[in-house]
């Protein structure tokens, strides 16, 4: 019976940590969720497949990087699983034609916004967590850290990055696109 008590409060303490990691980064989620999933009900399924990740990281996490950093590291590698696996299912079926049960709000979308995710969505795995990290103000270390990769090819990639963007939106202007 105590040994039952004790498996409950680990688990309320896991549930109130959980609510309060998906509270406090839920952009953060927004983000990774939106440059990896184009159609709705695919955002809806790597959310829940992301959230159900990081409710399993509760336990492991021994605060040896912030907790952003973390969430961070945890979504990028829900994201590019899902996205492997997703490829995979699509190559093996065909789309339905149906209307979808739950659509975006209704909210007056910035254009520039959906520009940028259908670029970084073309990046390969690599930039598109460098550029979501550098978004949201990540040093290059920590960025190095989530990521795997040393400290200065963090700083080449983006640069890459940076520059490859920089030259579309040229075009777009150029263009009158």
């Amino acid at each position: 019976m105590a040994q039952m008590e004790v498996r409950m409060m680990e688990v309320s303490e896991q549930s109130r940590i959980f609510d309060e990691w998906l509270s406090r980064h839920k952009g953060l989620l927004f983000k990774v969720v939106h440059t990896y999933s184009f159609r709705s009900h695919d955002r809806e399924d790597l959310f829940q497949e992301i959230a159900t990740q990081v409710w399993n990281s509760i336990p492991r996490f021994r605060a040896e990087s912030s907790v952003s950093t973390w969430i961070y590291r945890v979504a990028l590698n829900t994201a590019l699983a899902w996205s492997r696996k997703e490829r995979k299912h699509r190559e093996q079926t065909q789309p339905l034609d149906h209307e979808p049960v739950l659509r975006e709000t209704s909210r007056a979308k910035d254009h520039r916004l959906g520009w940028l995710y259908e670029q970084i969505g073309q990046f390969d795995h690599v930039d598109r967590s460098l550029t979501l990290l550098l978004l949201d103000g990540y040093s290059y270390r920590e960025m190095a850290e989530t990521v795997g990769i040393s400290e200065s090819y963090v700083g080449v990639r983006i640069n890459r990055i940076k520059t490859h963007l920089k030259n579309l939106t040229k075009e777009e202007q150029h263009h009158g696109v």
